[in-house]
């Protein structure tokens, strides 16, 4: 592939775009990881298509539609957030199904639904706009700025709660606000780079980073660099190969757990 082609201006802001998300949603799919909550993740993006197809039919922005709808798994997530693991692991399930059930009832039924829903699945990374890179970055840079004060209390509530709350401080407050920026930065990735694929860089790269980093600063560097890496492979042959973007990253991020789970199966053994 020629790498002059990333930085055509065609091609220069797609992915810029993909690229925000390969460094910000590993990083929030660490603390899913942390607390057990990665099926969360993949409820959020579902209901964000869902979300986002339901606003083209009243003729609103898609993105508006996709914000509010994984703002409101948000908030019922953040309901079950006092339930049993049990009872959270079967909401997230509900809301999986939810938004599944009303997309494909959408895409069967209406035929421009049918062509975004197949966007929205499988990814439409190449054919974003300067919009997505503005809200990308924009969402990206204020995530990360949140998370820098949020991280402390989300990792003190975690380990060691009976101070948290000793302190007066709220560790469901704490929670909704990191659920908030998973949902919004999942909702916005939807939109780019499909919900598999957004899916995938929330979920592989934490699961590889956990097996490997022996603290959690050292988690987080690895994981981000597992996802910007996949990114770049995935982006470059994707336009090598003609292929949709979206089932490359996934198939990548795969690979390189299968690979990383091996590896620390034979280092075991050594």
């Amino acid at each position: 592939m020629n790498g002059a082609l990333l930085f055509d201006p065609l091609f220069a802001g797609p992915f810029a775009t993909g690229l925000c998300f390969a460094v910000l949603l590993p990083l929030l799919g660490a603390w899913l990881r942390l607390r057990d909550e990665w099926l969360a993740a993949l409820a959020f993006a579902q209901t964000a298509a869902a979300g986002a197809l339901l606003a083209m039919l009243a003729g609103a922005p898609l993105l508006l539609g996709g914000l509010a709808a994984a703002a409101l798994a948000a908030g019922l997530k953040h309901a079950f957030e006092g339930a049993t693991r049990g009872a959270q692991g079967a909401a997230y399930a509900m809301l999986l199904l939810l938004g599944w059930g009303v997309s494909v009832l959408l895409v069967a039924n209406l035929p421009l639904a049918e062509r975004m829903g197949h966007a929205l699945f499988d990814g439409q990374l190449y054919l974003t706009e300067r919009s997505h890179l503005i809200s990308a970055g924009v969402f990206a840079a204020g995530a990360l700025l949140a998370l820098r004060p949020l991280s402390r209390r989300l990792l003190l509530a975690h380990f060691f709660p009976d101070l948290f709350r000793a302190r007066g401080l709220s560790e469901r407050r704490a929670h909704f606000a990191f659920d908030l920026l998973v949902a919004g930065a999942l909702a916005l990735a939807t939109m780019s780079i499909g919900v598999m694929g957004a899916f995938a860089l929330i979920f592989v790269p934490p699961l590889i980073a956990f097996g490997w980093a022996g603290s959690w600063r050292r988690a987080l560097a690895l994981g981000v660099a597992v996802g910007v890496a996949s990114y770049v492979l995935a982006f470059g042959l994707a336009l090598a190969l003609d292929q949709p973007f979206g089932p490359l990253l996934a198939l990548l991020l795969v690979a390189a757990g299968v690979a990383s789970a091996l590896g620390r199966r034979w280092a075991g053994h050594a």
